[in-house]
């Protein structure tokens, strides 16, 4: 990426992430300490990385 496709810092907004706890949705902003940890630590499951066919 080259700073022409890059916002300038004024110009950036923040993402909120949201995730799926206990079968609802809620922004992570929102956690408390131990379940933003928790959260960081996470790892994402990906089609691809699971396949075993041969």
């Amino acid at each position: 990426m080259t700073n022409i496709d890059t916002l300038p810092t004024e110009q950036r907004q923040r993402c909120e992430v949201w995730t799926r706890v206990m079968g609802y949705h809620r922004p992570v902003s929102q956690f408390n300490v131990g379940k933003r940890a928790e959260h960081r630590e996470r790892r994402h499951f990906t089609e691809r990385a699971a396949d075993l066919t041969p």
